[in-house]
């Protein structure tokens, strides 16, 4: 689901920056005098885009505000967009006091790898999520049809979270867990 509204999100911003660029790109041919439709409401040099009726009957200051805010939230959403999800680096306690820097993805291989070495787990996915000095994991795992699904939660908890959040020197170590079952495509039997 998670990725259907990313590509709702991006599909959205790309519609509105052409549609934008579009109407830019065309008021500032008409300024320039390059031929337009004729369909187009400003299509000559001397035209003009609202007349003085309507500059009088606009609220200048309600729509320039109205204006700035359309940006702020426009930027907003954005970098909201273009923002990474993963967390790139993670600070480890070296013990004498300065830190260390761990590779996010590092971590994220270790974490999968032993979620994996886990009875009862097809595969495991990591990702690393929130700040260099407090991360939170968000772990997928595929399980078998035979696995305890509480069993492999308490394993996960017990020893691949533990272990990493040990040997980073993390006070906590959060995670999102979502499980879900191997599908197997039924083979014909002959």
């Amino acid at each position: 689901m998670r990725g259907v509204l990313r590509t709702v999100n991006r599909v959205l911003l790309a519609l509105g920056g052409l549609v934008l660029l579009a109407l830019g790109g065309a008021v500032l041919a008409a300024g320039l005098g390059a031929g337009l439709p004729s369909w187009w409401p400003w299509s000559g040099r001397d035209d003009v885009l609202l007349s003085r009726a309507d500059r009088a009957a606009v609220p200048w200051p309600a729509l320039v505000a109205a204006l700035a805010a359309l940006v702020v939230i426009a930027l907003w959403w954005l970098l909201a967009t273009l923002r990474r999800a993963r967390l790139a680096e993670v600070v480890v306690d070296s013990g004498d006091g300065e830190g260390a820097l761990l590779r996010g993805r590092a971590l994220e291989g270790v974490l999968a790898a032993e979620a994996e070495a886990l009875g009862g787990v097809e595969r495991a996915q990591v990702t690393l999520l929130g700040r260099r000095a407090a991360p939170h994991a968000r772990v997928g795992l595929v399980l078998e049809p035979h696995a305890a699904p509480a069993e492999v939660l308490w394993g996960l908890t017990g020893e691949a979270l533990a272990h990493a959040r040990d040997s980073a020197g993390l006070a906590a170590l959060p995670a999102e867990v979502r499980v879900r079952a191997a599908g197997h495509r039924a083979r014909r039997v002959t």
